[in-house]
């Protein structure tokens, strides 16, 4: 940008400020947390020097940063008014790189607090204006002003943090969500190489396709993930996230890409439908078809209605529930009164959503052929559901109940892990047991009377759940929940047993017979810890038998190896000597020749 900015005589920007200004007058930008700017208010930003005056408020909240494309009219002028520049005589808005050098650096500062729409008049101090350079309009050393007008900014991303891949934003798009490689995509784009040949292109209602699937070329699903629904953006993309130095035949009627191209892709994210990993192996995948309502999702234990079709992987149906005057399916999520990829899978839904889950045979029929009321599923099918979420009950929360509710609810709880444990579903007991507690905790909500019924709900649970520990080989965590139960009850003898069993699966059998002497004092007769016991000092008896084997054989080697190496320091010193004997007789020799006193 030259020195020397020409403005129309008699124009000034603060002229089109509308008169019916304060019809649609929004909150100007804060600065370092200091309330906004009101109209006619001047503030210095950020302790520069650069000085801020707000002549008219912006559009919304947002402003531009560092590197986003910014689109201008501005009126240069010195403090007396002397006009130097303008946008305005040029016969259009300016538009540069924020932060380029492309514009004064103090100006650049002043531009990202604004918001679109916005005029602002900055006062510049020399030194982040012109400084020592001058021109024909312009003294040097020479504070400025410029009155701006903030038309419309394009935001520019650098999507690889490379310049590989950079994207400005020509429209932005709705919500916060972005795809992710599994989900399905709708886009519309056109890629065109430097010279404006079009390679590529999709048909009007735009293509479909998994962002996984690398769809044309690498940088379109790098782009696409970072983009939401509706999102419009130009690309320029370097050629090795294009089709590097191999090029591309022509294609479809498109002519080919010469090698080492740069490609200009005009894409449009158009929609996408969200695809779930539900058990985080790929196995059991969800794809959202229809947004469900609110935020409340049926989660585990909760009694569900639902309404489905079911299909093989070449179309045959082999199951529907809920339409041609059948009633929708109701379960309890967690039960396993379903195929466990679908509980999984209603788990996550909300109220009305619509979702195709494909279940993989680990999570579906398994190795066995079921049959079902349409058709009968082979051995290690994938199955796939059509499912909609007709209605759940949602559980309440804790925070939703009053202290009866609470008590009640985890009673109520801990009886179905009590039901689930004697089923030997111990993984289930667990998480039941886990959930009691949620109810009871220790907040300060419970009166005194009720307090020793809940302390008595948390210590049963926290028991329980180290049972379930046990029987699961979890046993740090048995550890860590019995201890929990002896920091408010340290003589209950079940939790000591228990801890103690945890303490020799892990082998810290000082620990164990610490606990074990514990539960003997509280309890001297009690039979368990007795076996226990037992059991304890007979592991510690084989114990003691492998490391008196083991260091008995470290010390016989440590003995051979001894052995070994005195035999061999022994050879080494007999070889030495032989050496020095050979190396002092060629040496007597040579003396010996040296030293005759006739030659031939």
């Amino acid at each position: 940008m030259s020195s020397s900015l020409a403005v129309e005589k008699g124009t000034n920007v603060s002229n089109i400020v509308d008169e019916d200004d304060d019809l649609d007058e929004e909150p100007g930008e804060e600065i370092e947390s200091a309330p906004p700017l009101e109209v006619g208010e001047e503030r210095e930003i950020n302790n520069t020097g650069l000085k801020k005056k707000l002549l008219k408020y912006g559009h919304g909240w947002d402003t531009p940063e560092f590197g986003d494309e910014v689109t201008v009219h501005y009126v240069g002028t010195l403090l007396d008014g002397s006009k130097f520049d303008s946008s305005r005589d040029k016969g259009e808005p300016f538009t540069f790189k924020l932060g380029h050098d492309q514009y004064l650096t103090g100006l650049d500062h002043g531009i990202i607090t604004m918001k679109k729409g916005e005029v602002s008049l900055f006062t510049l101090p020399s030194d982040l204006g012109y400084g020592t350079i001058c021109g024909k309009e312009i003294p040097p050393n020479c504070d400025i002003r410029f009155e701006v007008e903030f038309v419309s900014w394009i935001t520019v991303v650098d999507v690889c943090k490379d310049g590989g891949i950079i994207k400005k934003i020509l429209e932005k798009g709705e919500r916060n969500e972005q795809p992710s490689d599994l989900d399905e995509v709708i886009v519309k784009y056109e890629a065109m190489t430097v010279d404006g040949s079009v390679v590529a292109k999709t048909p009007e209602e735009g293509v479909e396709f998994y962002v996984k699937d690398a769809h044309f070329c690498p940088a379109l699903p790098k782009a696409i993930k970072t983009m939401k629904r509706g999102e419009h953006v130009k690309l320029v993309v370097q050629s090795q996230y294009a089709f590097g130095e191999k090029g591309r035949d022509a294609n479809n009627g498109f002519p080919a890409i010469p090698s080492n191209s740069v490609l200009n892709i005009d894409l449009k994210l158009i929609s996408f439908k969200p695809v779930i990993d539900v058990t985080g192996d790929l196995k059991v995948l969800k794809k959202i078809l229809k947004e469900g309502e609110g935020s409340h999702t049926a989660n585990e234990g909760t009694p569900v209605s639902i309404r489905y079709t079911a299909k093989l992987e070449d179309g045959t149906v082999f199951e529907k529930k809920g339409f041609d005057g059948d009633l929708p399916l109701e379960f309890v999520t967690d039960e396993e009164q379903v195929i466990v990829g679908l509980d999984r899978a209603a788990a996550t839904m909300k109220k009305g959503e619509l979702s195709i889950v494909t279940i993989k045979q680990e999570y579906g029929f398994g190795s066995t052929e079921a049959k079902r009321d349409l058709a009968v599923v082979p051995p290690c099918s994938t199955v796939i559901y059509e499912v909609e979420m007709v209605d759940f009950t949602k559980e309440k929360a804790p925070w939703e109940m009053n202290n009866h509710e609470k008590i009640g609810t985890a009673e109520k709880k801990k009886e179905e892990g009590n039901t689930l444990f004697k089923s030997e579903k111990y993984q289930k007991a667990a998480k039941r047991y886990d959930k009691a507690v949620d109810y009871v905790t220790e907040d300060g909500s419970f009166g005194d009377d009720e307090q020793k019924l809940v302390k008595a709900l948390r210590v049963s649970c926290w028991l329980n759940h180290a049972a379930c520990c046990l029987k699961l080989n979890n046993f740090q965590e048995a550890i860590e929940l019995c201890s929990k139960v002896l920091d408010v009850e340290f003589h209950n003898v079940k939790a000591l047993y228990r801890r103690a069993q945890a303490y020799m699966k892990t082998a810290e059998f000082d620990l164990s017979e610490l606990d074990i002497k514990k539960a003997f004092e509280v309890d001297p007769n009690n039979r368990e810890v007795k076996s226990i016991h037992k059991t304890l000092k007979q592991l510690q008896s084989e114990s003691n038998k492998r490391d008196a084997k083991l260091y008995t054989n470290m010390f016989a080697r440590m003995s051979k190896d001894s052995a070994i190496v005195t035999k061999r320091l022994k050879v080494e010193k007999a070889e030495d000597a032989e050496k020095s004997i050979a190396t002092l007789g060629g040496a007597g020799d040579e003396l010996t020749m040296n030293g005759s006193s006739s030659h031939p």
